[in-house]
């Protein structure tokens, strides 16, 4: 594009600072992949986080102009070491009139007004997949299910402890806003752990793997003592504004599930089969063996426990449903 609008000119016509083509074909790629790294590590590692809880137009707004400005300071500072690499005699004047230059030009606001609105499409995007679920709008640009498609997942059937309780204690508004923080602190722990949340059932949450993520690095249980740890390190908040810390207790199974589009005036990517069934009834029993995570003998057998786990048999079951008994396990950690 530069070479295009520059045509024969041997500089920029706005800083004055001499042109090399074969120079910017590798230092602007260069660029932008650094560009591109810094901003994946904010984003993923910190305003995922930081952002989450504010409403869907204050995050597209805020992170937007964020961004807006590290792009502004990162093209600054990349004119700054073109015009050092450039020009002789290295005096603050030599550096800056060419940052000054670019900024004061009529291509500057182009150059921001492209930046901003790709920006803005970009957070936009961002935001409706998050409010979909994370890579919902993705499968259904791509179509990819939109003829059923077969494949091996997790399921974490996570519901909360004692919730008719603390209802009928805090009230219908009052527990409510306790659900919202609540379901908004154990999302980071999924954000870290690879998973996808399914659906919020009331105060129950689904949350799902493709298998091979799920397993890397154990993710799914990692996943779930992390969501305690979330918890533990909120009790002083739970406890000023609710006068008590939810708990939680999980089953886990994995199995073969059917994954497609469903719906006409409303459009969802479902999950169909028996590990759901599987999943919501190995849950339904952590009651009984007073456990706080249950998982099937199918799951226990494909994973390789690290030594800071205890996996205990709680004995065989038949779950509604089923022909014949499933061992279950508790995992303590």
């Amino acid at each position: 594009m530069e070479k295009g609008i520059l045509g024969n000119l041997n500089a920029y016509p706005a800083t004055g600072v001499p042109y090399n083509f074969v120079r910017s074909i590798i230092a602007i790629p260069a660029a932008g992949m650094f560009m591109g790294i810094l901003t994946g590590i904010l984003e993923i590692g910190y305003f995922s986080k930081w952002f989450i809880k504010k409403s869907f137009t204050r995050k597209i707004l805020s992170k937007s102009f964020i961004y807006l400005v590290i792009v502004i300071v990162f093209l600054i500072v990349i004119t700054l070491i073109n015009a050092l690499y450039t020009q002789k005699g290295y005096t603050f004047k030599t550096l800056s009139s060419p940052a000054l230059a670019f900024l004061t030009d009529s291509s500057m606001i182009g150059t921001m007004l492209y930046m901003a609105a790709i920006i803005v499409m970009t957070q936009f995007y961002s935001e409706f997949n998050d409010s979909l679920g994370q890579g919902t709008l993705r499968n259904f640009f791509l179509g990819t299910y939109h003829h059923p498609v077969q494949e091996e997942r997790i399921f974490m059937f996570l519901d909360m402890k004692s919730s008719t309780t603390i209802a009928e204690k805090l009230g219908h508004v009052m527990y409510f806003e306790m659900l919202r923080e609540y379901f908004f602190d154990l999302s980071s722990a999924v954000i870290d752990y690879a998973g996808t949340i399914y659906q919020y059932a009331g105060d129950e949450m689904i949350i799902s793997w493709k298998l091979k993520d799920g397993l890397k690095n154990n993710n799914f249980i990692e996943c779930f003592f992390a969501m305690k740890r979330v918890l533990e390190k909120e009790t002083k908040k739970y406890n000023s504004k609710y006068g008590c810390l939810p708990g939680f207790k999980a089953g886990l199974h994995y199995g073969m599930v059917t994954t497609g589009e469903i719906g006409s005036l409303k459009k969802e990517i479902i999950f169909t089969g028996d590990v759901l069934n599987t999943s919501a009834r190995i849950q339904g029993l952590c009651n009984h063996f007073n456990a706080d995570l249950l998982l099937s003998e199918d799951l226990a057998k494909i994973i390789q426990f690290p030594n800071n786990y205890t996996i205990t048999s709680v004995g065989d079951n038949l779950l509604k449903g089923r022909s014949k008994s499933t061992e279950l396990f508790s995992i303590t950690r």
